[in-house]
């Protein structure tokens, strides 16, 4: 299925919807620190969110002309035990409904997903920062315990 690109003045539209769903969302959200846009005319949103497992994390929205992305770092690749720690996330992107788990830079782990632009909606938008935040919770600190887990044992 190929994804009809935007027009500019669709784009205009989806941004501005973006911009009053995270001004809502920062205003009555109280695990949303944080709202920025990117510079230079990007359509980038990066969203500071306060976690309980992980202290704070930050998502990036960013929209295209066919899709807005979203991602968020989760940790550095491993210091120990790769296979199980690699294993445990593959195991947990089984779980995830529109998100998954990928290894990015440096073998850093992200949690990353897209949407095509005639879905976005505020309750589609409800929908991904709020199961960012429960993967995000839900596979930090076991994937800590395995990967780092020398780095906090007496």
């Amino acid at each position: 299925m190929e994804l009809r690109p935007a027009t500019p003045e669709e784009l205009a539209v989806l941004e501005s919807r973006i911009d009053r769903w995270l001004a809502t969302e920062a205003a009555e959200n109280p695990a949303v620190e944080a709202v920025e846009r990117g510079e230079w005319g990007e359509r980038r949103w990066f969203v500071r969110v306060r976690g309980e497992d992980k202290d704070v994390w930050t998502a990036w929205f960013t929209l295209g002309q066919r899709t807005l992305r979203f991602e968020t770092y989760v940790m550095p690749a491993p210091d120990e035990n790769q296979a199980e720690f690699y294993a445990y996330l593959l195991r947990r992107n089984s779980d995830f409904t529109g998100l998954s788990l990928q290894i990015g830079e440096e073998d850093a782990v992200f949690l990353a997903g897209s949407l095509p632009v005639s879905a976005i909606t505020e309750t589609e938008l409800d929908r991904v920062l709020g199961s960012m935040w429960a993967y995000v919770e839900r596979i930090f600190k076991p994937a800590l315990r395995i990967g780092f887990g020398s780095r906090f044992s007496d």
